[in-house]
């Protein structure tokens, strides 16, 4: 932010990372950025996190908020207080409290959280679709002939699988509320994800997704809608 500054109204810039789910995908807001946050943090998390998945093609974005239960009543004060405040602005676009498993049900289009349980739901469903791909690759070794047989007719659901979870696929993560189109790729990126990182950043650039959160941000406060 020293370099391009924080968009107006955004305190908190944050990692927006879209997550494949049984809809397409799911975008994960904030992944690991801002540690700890205020209720407030929330609001501005919803509000860039609907401008992304607008410029991916999702028409009425629906956000919900990452915690431990549905009920209005789950979750310590800060979630509480964080809950209240996106039912009063943003109106039936947030639908609610949702869980760890609605990322990849594809329940909501938007899920806000801080950056410390972002990361953490993040790291884990990693290491869950790596553990699948594993078992599955071990599986077929252990049952022989037949079970090779079975994955060559297999071969284009496997090769759709592979595709839809590989991290390359999304570039990197869109550092949303700077004044300026920022993408981050991940560390041990190749060629592909390079790639697709550049494509992201031109479709920000050309969606003009920095002036759709300055919009989001104005809208919100002063009409108490984040559309």
């Amino acid at each position: 932010t020293t370099i391009v500054g924080r968009v107006k109204n955004i305190e908190r810039p944050s990692l927006a990372i879209p997550i494949p789910s049984l809809k397409g995908f799911t975008i994960l807001i904030d992944g690991g950025a801002n540690l700890r946050i205020r209720p407030k943090h929330y609001l501005e998390f919803a509000i860039m996190g609907i401008a992304y998945a607008r410029i991916l093609g999702k028409e009425d974005p629906k956000v919900g908020l990452l915690n431990i239960g549905e009920e209005e009543t789950k979750g310590n004060e800060e979630i509480r207080e964080a809950y209240k405040l996106l039912k009063e602005k943003l109106k039936d676009k947030f639908v609610g409290n949702v869980e760890g498993r609605d990322i990849n049900a594809g329940t909501v289009d938007v899920v806000v959280t801080d950056g410390f349980s972002g990361n953490v739901a993040l790291k884990t469903m990693e290491g869950m679709a790596k553990l699948i791909s594993d078992i599955i690759k071990e599986s077929i070794k252990r049952k022989g002939v037949f079970a090779h047989i079975g994955a060559i007719f297999l071969k284009g659901v496997f090769k759709d699988l592979k595709k839809l979870l590989d991290p390359r696929a999304y570039g990197g993560a869109f550092i949303l509320g700077v004044n300026g189109v920022v993408v981050k790729a991940h560390g041990s990126s190749d060629a592909l994800a390079i790639r697709n990182a550049l494509k992201v950043a031109r479709d920000g650039v050309e969606m003009k997704l920095v002036e759709r959160i300055e919009r989001g941000m104005e809208n919100v406060w002063n009409s108490g809608n984040g559309g």
